[in-house]
């Protein structure tokens, strides 16, 4: 952990990460100048919710098209049927928790790990971070899983950190907290669906996406499971170099989501959609 009083925003100073930044800002700048967006900006946004949760279900496995998302009523079974549903569930909740995000972080994650499984589950483990010795079923993050005490630290330490508040850029924060919940693993399961539902929390409550339009879980499937795994890699380093790619990728992720949902704004002009 870095020794300044705003470690987070001393990671803006890393190469390439202010590029990043501003390439951000203006791409959604861009789609909110849009002029769909005066009249018709709710169905931008549910449409966005809905690309987003497709593509974080795609990262965890379940890589259905998007218009069998949109017709599927039926997510209650096992397997990639609970996926999609998990993030569908997960991207309505995520815009409810802002306020509460803002002063306890740990409790939104908590949370965010109860809808993800379901709510129905008389597993003691869901809702909590795991406790040592308990397993943890994500199969595509292939890292090694720090213990429990490790988790249960760097998490209030995140924690912290974010309720104290930081200058750092909206993207810088929305990429730390969803690495670091992915390098972490805190949850038996769902942590990657948590740590994309988190990185959204961030970029909307931030004020860099308020109406939650520029859907990076797009982005993030977009660019594919190789590139995610090995940009994550490059943050459980801890490297400058690694830090910085892992940024960048997270701001490319929010620039694909902004191309996403701009092609969305052309469609409802055009009257096709």
């Amino acid at each position: 952990m870095s020794t300044t009083a705003d470690p987070l925003a001393a990671l803006g100073s890393l190469p390439g990460v202010a590029d990043s930044v501003e390439s951000v800002r203006k791409a959604v700048d861009r789609v909110y100048g849009h002029r769909v967006m005066r009249r018709r900006s709710n169905e931008v946004t549910s449409e966005a919710a809905l690309r987003g949760a497709r593509g974080s279900a795609a990262l965890s496995g379940a890589d259905w098209a998007l218009e069998e998302v949109r017709r599927r009523s039926d997510f209650g079974g096992e397997g990639e049927p609970r996926t999609v549903g998990a993030a569908l569930r997960l991207t309505a909740e995520a815009g409810q928790l802002l306020s509460v995000w803002r002063q306890s972080p740990l409790r939104v994650l908590a949370r965010l790990h109860l809808v993800a499984a379901g709510g129905d589950r008389p597993d003691a483990s869901v809702g909590r971070p795991r406790l040592a010795g308990e397993p943890v079923a994500e199969p595509l993050v292939e890292l090694p899983l720090p213990g429990a005490d490790e988790v249960a630290g760097r998490l209030e330490g995140l924690a912290g950190l974010l309720i104290a508040g930081s200058a750092a850029p909206a993207l810088v924060t929305a990429a730390v907290v969803h690495g670091e919940l992915l390098a972490l693993r805190p949850f038996g399961s769902h942590n990657g669906l948590v740590a994309r539902a988190a990185e959204r929390i961030v970029l909307v409550g931030s004020g860099l996406d308020p109406k939650s339009i520029c859907p990076a879980e797009v982005g993030h499937a977009e660019q594919g499971r190789e590139a995610y795994a090995a940009a994550l890699e490059g943050y459980v380093s801890g490297t400058p170099e690694g830090l910085a790619a892992w940024i960048a990728h997270c701001g490319r992720a929010v620039e694909l989501g902004v191309r996403e949902s701009t092609a969305v704004c052309e469609a409802l002009q055009r009257g096709a959609a």
